[in-house]
């Protein structure tokens, strides 16, 4: 079981515009917020965006994506926008993946740092 999820940044000001946002649209919030982090959540936090601890430039992971759990497709193409509206890069617009499943509807963007997110439900509404 995952208790949470980070990704590096290099501003994390300008990566909370992005975030502050997208996340926003999937019903988590701002937790907490210092100059090198952000965390957010509901109750607790699930996802953070940080300085790295040693120093060095944050880069992405190719191949690597974080999908965050969407309820219904509305939700999936307000992930989009609000990432497209904030920084984001579009990286395969909201709709049907068959190839996964015959339900499963998401969007790909990458964040301001280069880091592939995703918002996906398998709902049919």
């Amino acid at each position: 079981m995952i208790d949470h999820i980070s990704v590096g940044t290099n501003d994390v000001a300008l990566a909370r515009l992005s975030y502050d946002a997208v996340l926003a649209e999937l019903g988590l919030r701002l937790l907490s917020s210092s100059e090198r982090a952000a965390d957010y959540g509901v109750s607790s936090i699930l996802f953070s965006i940080k300085t790295p601890h040693d120093g060095q430039p944050a880069s992405s992971g190719n191949g690597s994506h974080i999908a965050f759990s969407a309820g219904k497709r509305a939700i999936v193409d307000a992930f989009h926008r609000a990432a497209l509206a904030h920084g984001g890069i579009d990286a395969g617009p909201p709709g049907l993946r068959p190839e996964y499943d015959a339900h499963y509807c998401g969007a790909f963007v990458f964040d301001p740092d280069g880091n592939k997110i995703e918002a996906v439900t398998r709902s049919s509404r």
